[in-house]
């Protein structure tokens, strides 16, 4: 949809689009600054495969800073973005046979790396009903002597639900009796949280199944680098091995001008994120109550990320699918996301990562054409 709107836009069409999940903040100033004087001291050579040392560090310091997670830089992996980590990681270790079990709705790339690696995906359904979050006895329904890893994504895309300590510890529960379940657990939307209190994640909550946990984090969304390609993962030393010995025959190492940008990133001031989190729930509330005043839309409110997942089934007996809603408005210029991307259905995905105008005017045009629809 982000393309089909680019090429809109070279055709002199006003689109806005809210289809892309990338902060429209400016990436900061002592990141960009790392970034140019890497290239001044001439870092454009080869680094090691799996990061180096300085930014394992600085990623292991991240991790127990902001996530919770006690790492140590042995146990941490650089890769070119969260989205290659979690292709190595699955890549290493499924077989043919083997299922994965993934909430939906779910991130687009997640079955789409089950299935090149040749396993299984079993869909964990979830509702705005139940905060589009799996129970521990869902879980334990969907676990078969087949199951060998399960996804977890909290924040989620593309419905922001953030799992609370006491479902993190049900859902340990359930694990700790199925000893042969890894468990992916990407916390990449962590810092961009609107709920109170620290972060939870699994690895710290269960720290007895820390030995098949890998977490997932990265700079991304966090520090607005979604070009640079930078994300980390840390877990045990076995698969961290494995994925890097993955990684030695596919890219290699990640960029050497990123990986010092993001140092910078991790080991600098995190100050702005505190604004930015008053930003971007300003926007979400801006975005909930728009959705609830359009007859046929509604929307739950998301505990963090920067998503909201618009439910319009009342609207499916004009339009047949949410392929073809997303069409339309995208005539009455605006690029959202068709819920059945995520493993959803009948509805959309918005993203409010832009600036209140443009999210004011985007939602105007999609009140008017569902009017005119």
């Amino acid at each position: 949809m982000t393309d089909r709107a680019t090429r809109l836009r070279a055709e002199g069409r006003d689109i806005i689009s809210l289809s892309v999940g990338e902060p429209d903040f400016a990436t900061p100033p002592h990141v960009v600054a790392a970034a140019k004087a890497a290239l001044d001291a001439g870092d454009t050579r080869y680094t090691p495969v799996g990061g180096t040392a300085r930014l394992k560090a600085a990623a292991a310091l991240h991790f127990a800073r902001d996530l919770g997670v006690a790492a140590t830089p042995d146990r941490v992996t650089v890769s070119a973005g969260g989205k290659q980590a979690i292709f190595h990681a699955l890549l290493a270790t499924l077989d043919p046979g083997d299922d994965v079990l993934i909430p939906a709705p779910w991130w687009v790339s997640y079955p789409e790396v089950v299935r090149f690696a040749g396993a299984e995906v079993v869909a964990l359904p979830t509702s705005a009903a139940g905060g589009f979050r799996i129970t521990a006895a869902q879980l334990a329904a969907a676990i078969t002597p087949r199951t060998r890893w399960f996804l977890l994504n909290s924040p989620g895309n593309p419905t922001g639900a953030v799992y609370s300590v006491s479902q993190l510890r049900e859902i340990g529960a359930v694990l700790r009796e199925n000893p042969r379940v890894l468990v992916l657990s990407d916390d990449i939307y962590a810092p961009l949280r609107y709920t109170p209190g620290a972060h939870a994640t699994l690895a710290v909550e269960c720290p007895d199944l820390a030995d098949r946990i890998l977490t997932v984090s990265g700079v991304s969304k966090s520090h607005a680098m979604t070009g640079f390609r930078i994300g980390v993962a840390t877990g045990p030393r076995w698969l961290i091995a494995a994925m890097e010995r993955l990684q030695s025959h596919s890219s290699g190492n990640p960029c050497s001008i990123s990986q010092a940008a993001a140092v910078a990133a991790f080991e600098g001031p995190q100050d702005f994120l505190a604004d930015w989190r008053v930003r971007f729930r300003a926007r979400r509330d801006r975005v909930v109550a728009a959705i609830a005043a359009i007859p046929g839309l509604s929307t739950p409110t998301p505990d963090g990320a920067f998503y909201c997942l618009v439910d319009a089934a009342p609207l499916m007996g004009r339009f047949g699918t949410d392929e073809a809603l997303c069409l339309h408005l995208l005539d009455h210029g605006v690029a959202v996301v068709a819920a059945s991307a995520f493993g959803g259905e009948s509805g959309f995905r918005i993203s409010f990562a832009a600036d209140e105008a443009m999210l004011d005017e985007a939602l105007r045009r999609i009140a008017e054409a569902v009017a005119l629809a």
